[in-house]
């Protein structure tokens, strides 16, 4: 008999038929009822064992996470908690375990104990949950790219420049450790190199959507992104994912138009089509809050934060005018901000967080940065002293996508590279870009497990990537 997933029997249930069910044991009460979980839902299938149709020697080799293949007829469940259950049949363990040595027991187990064993995480609800999320997210982003008419581009993992001057990059080369060749003055003779010259893991695609943009029109990216950057925080990952659209013809209120509607968009579409597993993690966040102290908890619950994303107008606020209100706040007046509050300091996610959830109660977009604080390609406002920078913030996390209008005047360009000491030889190609045929255009950045993490609810971001890379961590 052929397998039958078990999301499709909770969806459309065929009672009093047989069906072939396969799955790992999440529990075995009273040596009779098993929870069995294929991981196509989030829902357990019950199964019902009647002891005197099976060999007690068969029923010692069923444990906690065992894998079974299960055969009998579906019924409509006699106990509370389920809809269907099945009368077994016949039943084949796959893969046992060894209960005595087997890491994960059936109790509640610490995320760092998780993270230890990440080989086994995600057999539990909770990283079930967070991955199931995480692939509707990733099947949500390109699908609002494709309906609205924009093009994926694979843009390059091995680059030779640093989009965000940045420094803290991952070096690729060929070179035996400690043998790098050398020029007669002891530099590195990279023109023995694979790639004859220095290169690097990406930090952005951005530099390189530009070039399909000025093609193309819309274009978006979807890739790897890697950073040097030695921390050990909950919000650093040295491996991520990042989103990055740019589009031609676009200028600052373009952008920030497009930034909302593509996140209301995502949070929307897992809503929609994954409500056990927001319930779940919902829950699984009223559980852990019980009895913390009330500043402790989270100011909203994780399904009231996604709505109150989605259900509202976003607030847009200049960066001066961000200062200003921060200025005037009680928190600053009494000295309750740990980060300084001056014009020409960069916001941190403590004032970030005071604009969306107390000031405006709704998600803030603050747009027109000081030039001194943001990257070289982002056009200069005509004050001279702003660029027409945006980031939008979230309730709980503060900033989830950071973008710009790109500057499209060659002679300003130049100027702000020269500014920033960044080599115009190393970019020629972005410079001819604005030579020939340049147009006004713009784009964002947003950190794909930043996204993940807000909408799971997920302490650490690195519980929601299967394999985190940080300092010291490269497993599996």
């Amino acid at each position: 008999m052929k397998r039958t997933e078990i999301a499709q029997i909770m969806a459309a249930p065929t009672l009093n038929e047989s069906v072939k069910v396969m799955g790992w044991v999440r529990a075995f009460r009273s040596n009779r009822f098993i929870a069995l979980n294929d991981g196509t839902t989030m829902n357990n299938l019950q199964i019902v064992v009647d002891f005197e149709q099976f060999d007690e020697d068969l029923i010692r080799q069923i444990s906690f996470h065992s894998c079974l293949a299960v055969t009998g007829k579906l019924v409509e469940s006699q106990g509370k908690g389920q809809a269907v259950e099945i009368l077994a049949e016949d039943i084949q363990v796959l893969g046992g375990n060894d209960p005595e040595h087997y890491p994960l027991q059936p109790k509640k187990q610490s995320m760092e104990f998780l993270r230890e064993n990440a080989h086994f995480r995600m057999r539990t609800n909770t990283f079930s949950a967070v991955f199931r999320l995480r692939h509707g997210l990733a099947y949500a982003i390109h699908k609002y790219y494709n309906d609205n008419g924009y093009y994926y581009l694979h843009t390059p993992i091995i680059t030779g420049s640093d989009a965000e001057g940045a420094g803290e990059m991952f070096r690729v080369t060929t070179f035996p450790p400690n043998q790098a060749p050398t020029n007669d003055d002891g530099s590195i003779d990279y023109k023995q190199d694979f790639f004859e010259k220095p290169t690097n893991l990406t930090v952005s695609g951005q530099l390189q959507a530009e070039i399909g943009a000025l093609a193309l029109g819309k274009v978006y990216t979807f890739g790897p992104t890697f950073r040097a950057e030695n921390s050990n925080t909950s919000r650093h990952l040295a491996e991520f994912w990042m989103i990055e659209p740019e589009v031609a013809f676009y200028d600052i209120q373009d952008n920030m138009d497009l930034a909302e509607d593509f996140v209301k968009y995502i949070i929307n579409y897992v809503l929609k089509h994954y409500p056990d597993e927001l319930a779940f993690l919902d829950q699984r966040i009223q559980n852990m809050e019980k009895n913390m102290k009330k500043e402790e908890r989270r100011p909203m619950g994780l399904l009231e934060t996604l709505r109150f994303v989605v259900e509202g107008d976003f607030a847009r606020i200049s960066y001066s005018d961000a200062i200003n209100l921060l200025r005037s706040s009680k928190p600053y007046k009494k000295g309750k901000f740990q980060y300084p509050v001056e014009w020409g300091k960069d916001l941190q996610a403590e004032h970030e967080r005071w604009l969306v959830e107390k000031k405006f109660k709704k998600p803030v977009i603050v747009v027109n940065y000081p030039k001194d604080i943001k990257a070289f390609y982002m056009r200069m406002n005509d004050d001279d002293q702003t660029v027409a920078a945006m980031d939008v913030l979230f309730p709980g996390i503060g900033e989830v996508i950071g973008g710009s209008q790109r500057e499209e005047r060659l002679d300003v360009l130049q100027s702000r590279m020269a500014e920033m000491n960044v080599p115009e030889e190393e970019l020629t190609w972005y410079l001819e870009l604005r030579k020939f045929g340049g147009a006004p255009h713009a784009g964002f950045g947003l950190g794909f497990e930043r996204m993940v993490q807000f909408i799971t609810g997920m302490g650490n971001i690195r519980d929601v990537i299967a394999f985190p890379r940080t300092p010291g961590n490269a497993e599996f």
